[in-house]
């Protein structure tokens, strides 16, 4: 028994339960009661809706409670669509994220559980392994050779052992060994909690998040600027502050692309739910941007190029002969070791049973990615050995005899042993190599003791290329995703396999050439290199780095404690379910399976859910920047307000309606065929142009209801609303797609649904029973047909300025 009243049996189900009503679940930040009541409270804290609520109140005190009733209510139920529409889809997200839990193998009632880390508590008993997250504060009950990683808190890279009653802290991960914890503390009294509350917790904006603040900046700044304008001049000549009032508050919510937070979610989530059906979870939905942006996918090739089913197939001496030997040493490295556990060290257990009882391990020095190899010491019958396992150059660097008879290495000895290893890998093998030595007794031993070793040969395995990842590839290079890859193994492992998969290989860079290369040379040299052999975690990091600083957007995938770093670096970072936890939980985007097909098909998705983005802000760009100029001009012109506040509030909450469906819209193949990024300075070309050219259909109905048909009041007010509504919503089949609309680009059937419903019910009010709470007036027939005939001359001229500007700028 311990302080803390437990076994190393664990707790029982009944004091777990009572231990987790008591402290809580163990999360960083509790979830709070009535989050959703408050999220909804906090859409009225929007200046623009305090104002309007203001002014409704204003309007009901001064005796116009219809205007203040419309108001209130079209305030209301907007900002209710809005918490709806976005409470759903943060749902639907955390459903996504459920399924990629990080879980902890706990002892409950005497026997391993695994089991969701929010459901641990003070006292538990935690068994740890290679690749796994602390999950809570804790201490080391037992640990071998046990280290872990604590970056995440103290910034030391390197790896710390952990001895018995040594602290261990959440967040950090074990890199090697096998342990057993006791928990401490839990959830907010955890160190790393208490860290986390100290600073933000936000997730760093992507570069698509900096591009759509600083495109929702501009809008404001010239929208305010407008209204403020037109305020004025409302106010100062024509005397009615109210009225001003009113129709200033409501037109700055009009003009202002409010939807578009709620707009970019629901492409988002809807984006994050059909990749999951492709296989692909989305645990961050701003990455999906970058995914569907990203032009270079960095990976490695176990498991994603090739089969990922490692077969033993030879075991060599030095000079290439079959070495029951060699076999017999790998075999009792593979068997005693504890640490890394990696799937050679299971190829070697499966091919054959060896009897090995006569060994007893007494020691052992884990592997490391520094080394790249690991050591057991065993006793046997030939006395105390030290046998040695890994990476050839890393093995032969130690080893000073080869051969079983001592013989000293010469140099015409290592080179042919080197063209042995390297004959091996040309024929696509991976390669380990085995040592050892004999031994004196003493208390510990470490990597020092690797030395004077004598190389017994080679063990040579096969992780064939997968005979369906070629037409993949070819998918991709079409999507103009550019493929790297970075492995910890050698070049020419990594040769054979890229021409087995037909990949073309560009150029090739060791790990020992980069780190001969300063930045500049080596940011230039990455963009004509394909393949980047026996690198380590920190180069695969600089790689990344370097692409992104060369304008690339970069994905990395990975799955193992050493990737890591470089998924937490990419823009786009993507590992798979059965990824060690250190990787899931670092990682943007998992995928059910490892493979490629899977992640093409996310990628697609990902800029569907971009092209769907961007076709809301061209139709804000259009419209609302276009609406700005026609309403100041027409404060300057007429003598009468152009269109009340409740009017422009209908015209605003059908409008926001109607673009509810772009989420579910169809996207053009020569869309999604190529990365996109969002550019700021197109979208301000293009709202120079198409704003504008709004702007002028509006001025042109103003002459027509006021200088034709000399309409005034509630009649030009209905009429330049029916115009208003029409336009605005109708003007999406054209800006949607480069190409002619209906005959070579369909929209859904769910966008056209929702745009023609929001024009009919703008008609239905101004022209029906309702028209009189807005202050409508009937038109006859002339005006509407002349007000059908500026909407169709409007499409028209936008289909026409359309063509012309995509010749012009590329976007």
């Amino acid at each position: 028994m311990d302080g803390h009243g437990v076994s190393k049996v664990g707790l029982t189900s009944a004091e777990a339960r009572r231990r987790l009503e008591r402290d809580g679940p163990n999360e960083a930040v509790a979830p709070r009661r009535y989050a959703s009541v408050i999220a909804l409270l906090a859409r009225f804290k929007n200046p623009l809706i305090i104002l309007l609520i203001i002014a409704a109140v204003l309007s009901g005190v001064l005796g116009d409670r219809t205007s203040a009733v419309i108001i209130i209510a079209i305030v209301v139920l907007s900002t209710l669509l809005d918490f709806l529409n976005t409470y759903k889809s943060e749902q639907a997200a955390e459903a996504l994220k459920a399924r990629v839990r990080v879980s902890a193998a706990v002892y409950r009632d005497g026997a391993v559980q695994e089991l969701p880390v929010r459901c641990l508590v003070v006292g538990d008993v935690v068994e740890l392994k290679a690749g796994d997250i602390i999950p809570a504060d804790g201490t080391v009950l037992e640990g071998e050779h046990f280290y872990v990683n604590e970056a995440v808190l103290t910034g030391e890279a390197f790896p710390k052992p952990k001895e018995p009653n040594a602290a261990l802290y959440e967040g950090s991960s074990t890199v090697s060994g096998d342990g057993l914890m006791l928990v401490t503390a839990t959830a907010r009294n955890t160190k790393f909690s208490r860290i986390a509350a100290s600073i933000t917790s936000k997730e760093p904006p992507t570069e698509f998040d900096h591009e759509i603040r600083d495109f929702s900046v501009l809008i404001i700044r010239i929208t305010f600027g407008l209204v403020l304008f037109i305020f004025l001049v409302n106010a100062l000549l024509k005397h009615n502050l109210l009225d001003s009032l009113l129709f200033s508050v409501a037109l700055a919510v009009g003009l202002t692309p409010e939807l578009l937070p709620m707009i970019i979610t629901l492409n988002l989530t809807k984006g994050s739910l059909a990749m999951a059906k492709r296989g692909v979870i989305v645990k961050r939905l701003s990455a999906i941007q970058n995914f569907g942006s990203m032009d270079v996918l960095c990976t490695d090739k176990t498991g994603t190029l090739t089969e990922d089913k490692i077969v033993l197939i030879k075991y060599v001496d030095a000079a290439g002969k079959p070495s029951e030997d060699v076999l017999h040493h790998a075999y009792v490295s593979s068997t005693f070791e504890s640490g890394f556990k990696s799937p050679l060290d299971e190829a070697v257990k499966n091919y054959r049973t060896i009897d090995i009882s006569d060994y007893h391990k007494v020691d052992e020095i884990p592997f490391d990615f520094e080394r790249r190899r690991a050591s057991v010491v065993v006793r046997s019958d030939r006395g105390l050995s030290l046998i040695t396992k890994g990476a050839p150059e890393q093995i032969l660097k130690i080893c000073t005899f080869h051969t079983t008879r001592e013989r000293s290495m010469t140099d015409a000895g290592r080179a042919a042993a080197i063209r042995q290893y390297q004959a091996l890998s040309r024929d696509g093998f991976r390669v380990l190599a085995v040592a050892a030595r004999q031994l004196r007794t003493h208390e510990r031993y470490d990597a020092h003791d690797e030395a004077e070793m004598t190389l017994l040969g080679f063990i040579a395995f096969l992780d064939p290329a997968k005979k369906t990842v070629s037409g993949t590839l070819k998918r991709m290079r079409q999507n103009g995703i550019d493929i790297k890859i970075l492995t910890g193994d050698n070049d020419l492992v990594t040769e054979k396999i890229a021409r087995d998969i037909h990949l073309k290989i560009q150029g090739v860079l060791t790990g020992a050439e980069i780190t001969k290369l300063d930045d500049p040379a080596l940011a230039e040299k990455i963009e004509g290199t394909t393949i980047f052999a026996r690198v380590d975690p920190e180069q695969k990091m600089r790689i990344i780095r370097l692409l992104q600083a060369n304008g690339h957007v970069v994905g990395y995938m990975g799955d193992g404690i050493n990737d890591a770093p470089s998924l937490r670096a990419a823009d786009t970072g993507i590992s798979v379910n059965n990824a060690v936890d250190i990787a899931k939980d670092t990682a943007d985007l998992i995928l059910v399976h490892k493979s490629l097909a899977d992640l093409i098909e996310g990628v697609i998705e990902g800029r569907r859910t971009f092209a769907n983005t961007v076709k809301y802000l061209k139709m804000a760009l259009s419209s609302n920047f276009g609406n700005m100029f026609s309403m100041a001009g027409a404060s300057l012109l007429l003598p009468f307000l152009p269109m009340l506040a409740p009017q422009i509030l209908l015209n605003n909450l059908l409008y926001d309606s109607s673009q509810f469906a772009l989420p579910l819209d169809t996207v053009d193949t020569d869309a999604i065929q190529r990365p996109q990024k969002l550019s700021i300075r197109a979208l301000k070309r293009f709202m120079l142009v198409f704003g504008p050219l709004s702007s002028i259909f509006d001025f042109i109905t103003f002459g027509v209801l006021y200088g034709v048909f000399h309409l005034t009041g509630g009649e030009f007010q209905t009429g330049w609303f029916v115009e208003s509504i029409a336009t605005q919503t109708f003007v999406i089949y054209i800006l949607r797609t480069r190409h002619l609309p209906f005959v070579q680009s369909r929209p859904s059937w769910y966008l056209t649904g929702s745009t023609v419903l929001a024009v009919a019910a703008g008609c239905f009010v101004a022209y029906g029973g309702l028209g009189h709470f807005f202050h409508f007036s009937p038109l006859h027939t002339g005006v509407n047909l002349a007000v059908a005939g500026i909407v169709l001359a409007y499409l028209v001229a936008i289909q026409l300025a359309k063509g012309a500007f995509y010749r012009r700028v590329s976007f």
